[in-house]
């Protein structure tokens, strides 16, 4: 089937700054999609419009709906670049669609701020939570995110204050390309009580201070960075559990007696786009997993409260696990097991004598690698100093054939 359905990206200056074929397009069109802020600046004549509505999977039934005739959707800028042509594309076989992009926010900002765009991180908070940022503020970065209000920047500029990287510089940019088009730079420290235009364009130079919280994307974050109650993987086991489970863009972890969250959140903040399923049954554990995932940048986290011999049916087949708690349970192991997907890894791991146990069995079942970790730190004794040994951990990494 040829394409039925046409994503023209536009700009501030609407449907004045579009190319002929784009604007003859649209004017061919039996139907007309988009923002209420895009049409009611336009006049498209007798052509019919509709105004997306919310919540958005209802207009996009009734776009399929609309397959056979003629259908137009105005987006702002590039609309596969965090915009509504990658949702339709979710949706819409690729062969049925068109897609004419305009230049994109990140594109315009970069070009006004001479920031070359491949050294730049970009997001969207739009319609997300900024705490989002966290993974991306780092020592002289610099960073792009499209905003949905005026008042985000302010709980950026907050973020940003609260990490020691209040002298930061931003850059508001307002209807780029537009005839009301402004820019205002400032520290996140004097951003104060400024009014800024909804669905601004906001350019972040990162500078540290000298109490900053530096969080690199690295796993092994120091222990002091999470709320606990002492259930936690420890930094350098922590370090050894992640390189060994693999974080890939996309993939899905379930990380099984999660403890406070600190293996799934950094499994998270490690890969592009990357998910996470902590199984915890201990609620006060459960508050603290929210708090260390907002706090750290991985609010996207998903909680399954309860037994895990319960609460591990009915989720999508993960890309790896990490069985941290109720390593010793047959039952856990194998629900966990069977659930992987072929060519997922299995990390676990333990301290006591009946979880050694039970992957020593595991080992020879299923084979992989059986690997002992001894970490030991400085401690004083009277005037002089020692090494004092933690608890072994014995850690087990398989591969599901």
């Amino acid at each position: 089937m040829s394409a039925w359905l046409t994503i023209v990206g536009i700009g501030d200056d609407g449907l004045d700054g579009l190319a002929p074929a784009p604007r003859a397009l649209i004017g061919a069109a039996d139907i007309v999609v988009g923002s209420q802020r895009i049409l009611q600046r336009e006049d498209l004549g007798d052509t019919e419009t509709h105004i997306w509505t919310s919540p958005i999977e209802d207009m996009l039934s009734q776009i399929k709906d609309w397959k056979g005739k003629n259908v137009v959707v105005l987006a702002t800028g590039d609309p596969m670049n965090f915009g509504v042509g990658a949702t339709l594309a979710r949706h819409i076989a690729p062969k049925e669609m068109t897609v004419i992009p305009a230049p994109s926010a990140f594109s315009l900002a970069a070009a006004r701020l001479k920031w070359p765009l491949q050294d730049v991180e970009t997001i969207s908070l739009h319609g997300r939570p900024v705490s989002l940022l966290h993974p991306l503020v780092q020592p002289d970065a610099k960073l792009l995110a499209l905003m949905g209000s005026g008042k985000s920047v302010h709980e950026v500029a907050r973020l940003l204050s609260a990490r020691g990287f209040g002298d930061s510089e931003l850059t508001i940019l307002e209807h780029m390309g537009g005839p009301y088009e402004r820019s205002i730079t400032l520290t996140a420290a004097e951003c104060g009580s400024q009014d800024f235009a909804d669905f601004n364009t906001l350019a972040i130079a990162c500078i540290a201070g000298a109490d900053a919280k530096i969080l690199p994307r690295v796993p092994g974050l120091p222990d002091e960075a999470y709320t606990h109650d002492g259930q936690i993987t420890k930094r350098e086991v922590r370090s050894i559990t992640l390189a060994a489970l693999g974080p890939t863009p996309q993939a899905l972890l379930w990380d099984v007696g999660a403890g406070c969250g600190s293996v799934a959140i950094e499994w998270m903040r490690a890969a592009k786009g990357a998910q996470a399923i902590a199984f915890e049954q201990n609620k006060a554990r459960i508050k603290m997993i929210a708090a260390n995932a907002v706090a750290l940048g991985a609010p996207g986290l998903e909680v399954a409260a309860g037994d895990a011999r319960e609460t591990l049916e009915g989720h999508g087949a993960p890309d790896a696990v990490f069985l941290g708690g109720a390593v010793a349970s047959e039952e856990v192991f194998r629900s966990c097991w069977s659930a992987l997907k072929p060519s997922g890894r299995l990390v676990a791991n333990a301290v006591t004598l009946e979880g050694q146990a039970a992957l020593i069995a595991r080992h020879e079942a299923h084979g992989g690698e059986l690997v002992r970790i001894d970490i030991s730190h400085a401690a004083t004794i009277g005037t002089r100093h020692a090494m004092r040994p933690r608890m072994a951990v014995t850690q087990w990494r398989a591969v599901k054939e």
